[in-house]
């Protein structure tokens, strides 16, 4: 079965203001979306899957299934608060959603075939998609295995802002571990992060980082449930806590429950999380453009 892309899409953009999911960025009105969607295609990808909100489905769909929906299959899945399974209780106070991991959980009947996983509002490149295409194409269905595509963390980080990003530790090829660090910014000429006791710690700027473009087999939705009930039960009255992708990841690894390999891309990364990120993305965006790697209008061009 080819791989599919699970596109997380169902972010707030508090930070950002507005949803970023379906801003402009391209000279032909091109989303981030778009970008990931194109180096999909080129790379084998014949599927595509969106986690959204319900608030927000109608006017998503607006933007998207016109685009290339002849070009790739399309299918949704949505991903609100109650969206969890069956036995789990949470406070009805809770208006944060649960984050990543559980973003990945709720399209779990959606996909029967190996599939990678990106945000919505990061730009990855068409090395990195092809990296895990690659990866998810040589993966039998029943094995409870994951593919991490890494990238530099001096490469990933926000001028305007801090930002979370999961530090790898690996060896051979093999990922050892990943924290999720959620409070990363520049601080003069170093990259730092806030500790849970608001101390200031250095990161290395060579260090590799995951970014959420990651490959798995169907194998993972029930080690997700598993995971996420625990988590749940535990923080039933912790209205911020969020159920992270890369920990999950983490445990994988750190257990050995699975052989998580680190694929490292060539590729420069880069986002949006602030409105200041906007014209960077644009400007970036315009020199591959100018460079020849993307046509000025996506979708005009055979893809």
């Amino acid at each position: 079965m080819k791989p599919s892309l699970l596109i997380l899409a169902a972010g707030l953009g508090s930070r950002y203001g507005s949803l970023k999911q379906i801003d402009q960025f391209g000279p032909s009105g091109e989303t981030i979306i778009d970008y990931s969607i194109y180096d999909a295609i080129k790379a084998g990808f014949k599927k595509v899957v969106f986690v959204i909100r319900k608030n927000i489905e109608s006017e998503f769909k607006d933007v998207f299934v016109d685009k290339f929906s002849e070009k790739i299959e399309i299918d949704y899945a949505l991903q609100e608060i109650e969206s969890v399974p069956q036995g789990v209780q949470f406070s009805k106070f809770r208006k944060k959603p649960w984050g990543t991991g559980h973003a990945v959980l709720v399209a779990a009947n959606r996909i029967n075939e190996p599939f990678a996983v990106v945000n919505a509002d990061d730009f990855y490149g068409a090395h990195s998609f092809q990296l895990i295409y690659n990866y998810l194409n040589s993966q039998c269905l029943e094995n409870l295995v994951c593919g991490l595509v890494g990238f530099k963390l001096t490469n990933t980080i926000s001028e305007f802002g801090a930002v979370s990003r999961g530090i790898c530790e690996y060896k051979n090829g093999r990922l050892q571990s990943i924290i999720e660090r959620t409070k990363i910014y520049k601080k003069d000429d170093a990259i730092v992060f806030e500790d849970e006791n608001g101390q200031i710690c250095e990161l290395a700027k060579g260090a590799i980082v995951s970014m959420n473009l990651m490959g798995f087999t169907p194998a993972i939705f029930a080690f997700l449930e598993q995971r996420f009930k625990v988590f749940a039960n535990k923080n039933k009255d912790n209205l911020e806590a969020e159920f992270f992708l890369p920990n999950v990841v983490n445990d994988l690894a750190v257990a050995k429950l699975a052989r998580v390999s680190l694929l490292p891309s060539s590729e420069k990364w880069f986002g949006v999380t602030y409105q200041q990120d906007k014209p960077v993305a644009k400007r970036k965006l315009g020199e591959l453009i100018t460079a020849g790697i993307y046509p000025e209008n996506l979708w005009a061009a055979k893809s």
